[in-house]
């Protein structure tokens, strides 16, 4: 008996001593791989297409631009939130290309070229109200819209969206040039590695047009609007895309004949006696009329029509032909300017018809969208080329140009909007459908 409880202690005595030993090995083990861990956790870089540190184009090379900044790559969160109401908020990490590096910027918007002194606007950025509105980034733009395509409807403002776009994506990779024609005023840009297209149709008026008179009342020119016709150089074209991107506006100042069923049944500020004088509103209201139901008559048509509101001007001191300019330096508050007038006009026309036909294509399956931007641009008086779009010797039309926007500038922001939009079309299509059951609802 005491044998075996002599044995019974000695082997207390051994295990305890082994526990001794073992239990601090196995803390030297455990606590460098623990903190080897953590150093390699804290140490890895973030996934480039969220925070990337530079940008790489098609030939491997570095670009000399920053990245965009963090919240660029935020999920969205936008939804809560009015994206369209808010204010200009400075942002020092600006721009995100510059004129050397993107040659795609038209000679008229390329600002920095023909000597603009300053540079603070191109350092703003769009804060909503309750939300943020990422920075375009677009690596992440690239990967939403890999295999599909985009097109831009409208006028010369259209097309500097889209120089805007290409300049944007231009820090990832260059697109080639594969138009089906030489005419400028119809290009497509593909992009190999994401088989991703771009196209421009220009379309001033929307509608079918021709110039009645190459000086009009005055000296402008005056031109003929078919308000019930379509302009088929885009709308037989659209079936093909996915996105398609629809704006027109600074057209429609000019002296205008306005037709339907092929008779002159009015005019804006044509001057010619017993022809009914119509507002711009009314032609403007009548083309977009036309526009959106071309767009619902294309059974073929499945993807996301966009609507990109009217963007004022900033003449000052007389219009665009008067010595009007556009000398401000910095944003607006919302406090401090208020859409009226004509451009108030053109917006709710543009309002009116859109509601209807997103309502109509609720109906048939189709998506309409808007990108509400009239109240932010108005709020830029300070990102237009001005006299730096030209030398101070050339003659150019027009040479306070407080239409078009320096490129870099504020319609950089325009496709800020323009990937949210993209990337909460889930969203926006769930949205659809109930808002579609609810109106059957109604309905019965």
């Amino acid at each position: 008996m005491e044998v075996s409880l002599a044995k019974n202690h000695k082997l207390k005595i051994n295990l305890k001593l082994i526990l001794q030993i073992l239990f601090p090995l196995i803390l030297l083990t455990i606590i460098p791989l623990q903190l080897a861990k953590f150093i390699s956790f804290k140490r890895s870089p973030k996934p480039v297409i969220n925070t990337p540190n530079s940008f790489i184009n098609e030939n491997n090379q570095q670009s000399p631009q920053q990245a965009p900044p963090k919240h660029g790559s935020l999920p969205p969160t936008t939804r809560k939130c009015d994206l369209f109401a808010g204010e200009w908020v400075p942002n020092p990490e600006g721009p995100y290309y510059t004129n050397t590096s993107c040659w795609a910027i038209h000679e008229h918007q390329n600002c920095m070229k023909y000597g603009r002194p300053d540079s603070e606007f191109m350092k703003w950025r769009w804060k909503p109200d309750g939300c943020e509105l990422p920075i375009f980034n677009p690596r992440q733009f690239f990967e939403i819209v890999r295999g599909k395509s985009l097109a831009f409807i409208g006028d010369s403002v259209a097309r500097n969206q889209m120089q805007s776009l290409i300049c944007l994506l231009s820090r990832v990779e260059y697109p080639y040039d594969v138009s089906y024609t030489k005419d400028e005023h119809f290009k497509r840009w593909h992009y190999n590695n994401y088989n991703f297209t771009i196209a421009m149709f220009t379309s001033t008026f929307l509608v079918k047009a021709q110039e009645n008179d190459p000086n009009g009342p005055t000296g402008t020119g005056m031109f003929g609007l078919h308000l019930d016709e379509v302009d088929e150089t885009w709308a037989t074209q659209i079936d093909e895309f996915d996105y398609i991107m629809l704006s027109a506006g600074h057209w429609f100042f000019r002296p205008l004949m306005y037709y339907e069923k092929g008779s002159l049944i009015g005019c804006r500020f044509c001057q010619i006696p017993n022809v009914t004088d119509y507002t711009m509103a009314y032609g403007y209201r009548k083309a977009f009329r036309t526009a959106f139901r071309a767009i619902l008559e294309r059974e073929n048509f499945k993807g996301v029509a966009y609507l990109r509101t009217f963007a004022p001007s900033h003449f000052e001191g007389g219009v665009w032909n008067e010595g009007g300019n556009c000398l401000r330096k910095k944003p607006f508050k919302s406090s401090e300017i208020n859409l009226q007038g004509v451009d108030l006009d053109l917006y709710m026309a543009q309002l009116g018809e859109f509601k209807v036909a997103q309502k109509l294509g609720r109906q048939k399956g189709q998506r309409f969208r808007l990108i509400d931007l009239t109240q932010t641009i108005l709020m830029r008086p300070d990102g237009h080329p001005s006299s730096y779009g030209h030398w101070p010797n050339e003659k150019v039309t027009l040479y306070n140009d407080c239409v078009h926007w320096c490129l870099p500038g504020p319609i950089d922001t325009w496709n800020d909007f323009l990937l949210e939009m993209i990337r909460s079309e889930g969203v926006l299509s769930k949205e659809d459908m109930v808002l579609h059951s609810k109106e059957r609802k109604l309905s019965r």
